[in-house]
């Protein structure tokens, strides 16, 4: 079994993620009550994914590492994204939410096999990009700390001068890092959430990885709404009742009602596919879904109009408040809008009908909008875990023909 240490596991997504792709979790750390409480009533209830969970509540600067054992395979988690969220105050290694340093110094502690981090798509922006930078050069060599005094761009200008230097010390930490902006959108995911993915790997075990392909795309979709009309039928919708093509898509179905074969990837999920089974909350039978109560008050405004129910819902974000004003709405059938109620939300972040959440609205909303994910996060980890077994096959190999030599 190979064995991960979850940092900032918020509500679990990431986590499940990475135990549906074979991890067995060996510490989930977050220092938040309320998504702490969400696991723990799940594990409580006895639900199969985190009922062995090891939950810790605590600031992750605090925690012992040594207190776990070595070997470690993976290490994940997301780190707060509010010092790099477009929508956060934007002052990265300023904020005191800036847990990338905590990250850092656990995968030196720890020494794991392999690390996924994941963040908002923020943290790739010009103005951050040598914070960037350094996050990327302090991961690839952790034992090269910060000295007393120095900031940190000197400490960036060290890290680049080891990088160009070219020469990696076996008896240093050292990690090969790749790292890449996905939209779990292609990937299987009923919404089109970008975000940027940050993978390492230690460098003795010599392992050569790059991100899982996309499984799904927006052509295919486009193709099965308005060449073939498959997604109407699928979902009994009559002729007269479908939308007009979005505008700014009609050039692009004109393109493939030319092409002959149909495209070879699968269509993006929709909101509508993902809650085709879900009553409306105001419904009697609503109270059959856990977490699915009506929430009053969504309107519109400039620029946050709510999500379409054909196409993948907008990015669902999470506030100080657990909403942002106008955010993580729908679309109703006559124009006016909605909110997604936890359960829907739930269903767009890929979490299990059976997964209750913990707390008020405005928390479990809070809880959804930073989660991974979890369609997304298995993937990716399950690449890291392959990576993982078929380096330890190779090297395995190596040694027997080493003995018999």
């Amino acid at each position: 079994m190979l064995r991960s240490v979850e940092l900032f596991a918020g509500a679990g997504g990431l986590a499940m993620g990475t135990t549906l792709a074979g991890f067995e979790s060996l510490a989930v750390v977050d220092w938040d009550r309320w998504a702490c409480d969400t696991i723990r009533e799940n594990r409580t209830r006895g639900y199969p994914l985190v009922k062995n969970w090891p939950v810790w509540e605590m600031d992750v600067n605090t925690f012992d590492w040594a207190s776990l054992p070595e070997d470690i395979d993976l290490v994940a988690g997301g780190p707060p994204c509010q010092p790099f969220s477009m929508g956060g105050k934007h002052k990265a290694f300023g904020d005191k939410r800036d847990m990338f340093p905590a990250t850092v110094n656990a995968i030196r502690e720890l020494r794991p096999k392999s690390f996924l981090i994941e963040n908002v798509k923020g943290l790739r922006r010009s103005s951050f990009s040598n914070y960037y930078q350094y996050i990327l050069l302090q991961l690839t060599f952790p034992e090269l700390t910060r000295k007393n005094g120095e900031g940190w761009a000197d400490h960036l200008t060290r890290l680049q001068a080891e990088r160009r230097a070219g020469v990696r010390n076996r008896c240093c930490l050292t990690y090969n890092v790749a790292s890449d902006l996905l939209n779990a959108a292609d990937y299987g995911v009923p919404q089109q959430r970008e975000r940027v993915f940050i993978v390492g790997f230690r460098s003795d075990l010599d392992i050569s990885w790059r991100f899982p392909q996309p499984t799904h795309d927006l052509n295919a979709l486009l193709y099965s709404q308005w060449v073939t009309g498959e997604y109407w039928q699928r979902h009994g919708i009559l002729e007269t009742h479908q939308p007009s093509p979005p505008p700014r898509f009609r050039r692009r179905i004109q393109e493939l009602a030319s092409v002959l074969y149909p495209p070879e990837r699968k269509a993006w999920r929709t909101v509508r596919d993902a809650l085709v089974d879900v009553p409306d909350p105001r419904s009697p039978n609503a109270r059959d879904f856990l977490n699915h109560t009506f929430q009053d008050g969504a309107r519109s405004y400039k620029g946050h109009t709510g999500s379409p129910a054909d196409l993948p819902a907008k990015t669902l974000k999470a506030g100080d408040h657990g909403v942002p004003g106008g955010e993580n709405t729908m679309v109703l059938g006559d124009g006016t809008v909605r909110y997604f109620t936890v359960r829907e939300s739930a269903r767009l972040q890929t979490f299990p009908d059976g997964y209750v959440f913990h707390g008020a609205w405005s928390e479990t909303m809070r809880q959804l909008g930073n989660a991974v994910p979890i369609v997304l996060a298995r993937q990716v980890a399950a690449s890291v875990a392959l990576a993982l077994v078929e380096g330890e096959a190779r090297q395995h190999l190596l040694r027997r023909q080493r003995n018999i030599a």
